[in-house]
């Protein structure tokens, strides 16, 4: 591309990002004092992102300019000294003038920082990533499980508020507070919100011996009523020539979920290995065939996703905002865990407010698709109050957008966070067969190596978890000593124009 058209390209961006300031100031005028930069930022960044970036970023390079590849925690700043080195290399006079004052690439890189530390460990160390580590039941009634994770390097223990009593979760707090005493260390505890859960309901199918199982077979094919009742579940009967005479029936923990269901959605069970289509409805009941099984059996308790359905549940269940006020009075953080709008957040900070919990730090999980689609809005909406990052929840997500997208999304999840100077958590399966077997697998070491692009890291339980934490603090020291630029292809992100469209950000054109 020729030097005069690539710069009324990058002419065209800045243009755009400018004309768009006067929105951007309104729609940011309620964040906190310490996000107004980061929330313009993102803004800017969304709207750089609506271009197809391809079309000029190799030549950039070719000219020695900064490609636009890493401009997410600096955007104007970047994009105007992009603009200045192309109108030099053509002998003009430099006629660009910033008319944003915006932040450059070492002011950024302090404000992530600085947001990261706030919200975690304002400690030195000899690695910035920091790892969190979730908590075994049985620490509810073992101190030396807490300690040995604390002296291997753990530095914020995870309570799941899904499993376990007030009873459980009080002791693992006692225990916490005496090794940060005995160790002089700083432990953050972070709990999560148990949210909605959206499970198979109980399962008791008599076997011809008499004995009561909990799940009931299915196959490829099969036909199966998911239902409002009360049920203890049936299995299929089926005749001579395979002919389904009776379908298999089970019920769903949150009965009104199946009033947002709709024919031709998909219906997935156990983290997706068993794949339905919705082909029937009643007041009651959904009607499933199964697509798609890689597991024999429906158990009790298991989780069922949507992730082609609206769901009208709130994220904020009444046990969630029964148990609020004990997370605030010892928790450093809390997880939430079914957030899908800004709406949801809006209801969060509520029962916050109501709990006089300003200083408690507030991680958005993004698990379900909706999420992921409304980060944007998500973000912003968080950023009216401080303390504030993302968790990156890989197992729901996976399920929901398809293990095929779940790499591609997490790269867009890490841009978006990245450009809001908001701390990012990597979590699900990390180390996860070093943790429960003793050895990793060459995937997972190089998935560890990669977290180092998020500020915090979750390591899940298993009898080998020490070893993994030991090993992953060592992957850490070793990973941020090394610098490298990302070269990415760019193309415009669906994410970011949805997000501009639909909040009357006005882009008229499009080179």
């Amino acid at each position: 591309m020729k030097l005069e058209k690539l710069i009324k390209k990058v002419q065209l961006i800045i243009k755009q990002i400018e004309n768009n300031q006067v929105n951007i100031n309104q729609f940011i005028k309620d964040v906190h004092p310490d996000y107004v930069q980061s929330a313009r930022n993102l803004c800017n960044y969304l709207i750089l992102r609506s271009f197809d970036l391809r079309k000029i970023h190799d030549s950039l390079s070719d000219f020695g300019v900064s490609s636009l590849r890493t401009s997410e925690s600096y955007t104007y700043y970047n994009l105007y000294n992009v603009l200045r080195n192309l109108q030099l290399l053509q002998n003009d006079d430099f006629l660009a003038v910033p008319s944003i004052d915006d932040i450059n690439y070492k002011s950024a890189k302090k404000i992530i920082r600085k947001n990261a530390n706030i919200l975690f460990n304002n400690t030195q160390k000899n690695h910035f990533t920091e790892i969190m580590v979730t908590l075994p039941l049985e620490a509810a009634d073992n101190k030396g499980i807490i300690k040995d994770m604390v002296l291997n390097g753990m530095e914020i223990a995870r309570i799941n508020l899904s499993h376990g009593t007030v009873e459980d979760w009080s002791k693992m707090v006692k225990y916490i507070n005496e090794i940060k005493n005995e160790t002089k260390q700083d432990i953050k505890i972070y709990m999560d919100l148990p949210g909605p859960k959206i499970r198979v309901g109980e399962i008791q199918i008599q076997s011809k011996k008499g004995n009561l199982k909990d799940f009931i077979p299915i196959k490829k094919g099969e036909h199966i009523i998911l239902t409002k009742k009360k049920t203890f579940g049936r299995k299929s009967k089926f005749g001579k020539q395979n002919e389904q005479l009776v379908k298999a029936k089970i019920s769903i923990s949150i009965p009104e979920i199946i009033d947002d269901v709709n024919i031709k959605d998909i219906v997935l069970f156990d983290d997706g290995l068993i794949k339905c289509l919705v082909i029937n409805k009643t007041k009651t009941d959904l009607e499933l065939v199964v697509i798609e099984a890689f597991k024999t059996k429906i158990k009790s308790r298991k989780g069922i996703n949507f992730p082609l359905t609206r769901l009208n549940t709130p994220a904020l269940t009444q046990e969630d905002i029964n148990i609020i006020p004990f997370v605030v009075k010892y928790a450093d953080l809390v997880g939430y865990s079914f957030v899908r709008n800004k709406q949801d957040v809006k209801e969060l900070y509520e029962q916050l407010k109501l709990n006089n919990a300003d200083d408690l730090g507030v991680i958005f999980k993004i698990e379900h698709k909706e999420a992921f689609n409304n980060l944007a809005q998500i973000l912003l909406e968080g950023m009216k109050r401080n303390k504030i990052g993302v968790m990156i929840a890989r197992g729901d997500l996976a399920v929901e957008i398809g293990f095929e997208r779940i790499s591609e999304v997490q790269q867009q999840i890490l841009w978006i966070c990245e450009a809001a100077h908001i701390p990012v958590i990597w979590a699900t399966q990390v180390l996860e067969n070093l943790a429960k077997t003793g050895i990793p697998s060459r995937a997972e070491i190089t998935d560890a190596a990669q977290s180092v692009n998020a500020e915090c890291v979750m390591l899940n339980k298993g009898p080998f978890i020490n070893l993994a934490i030991r090993t992953l603090k060592e992957i850490l020291i070793k990973m941020e000593t090394h610098s490298f630029k990302r070269k990415n292809a760019l193309r415009p992100l669906n994410i970011a124009n949805d997000f501009l469209k639909g909040n009357f950000f006005e882009i008229r054109e499009k080179y």
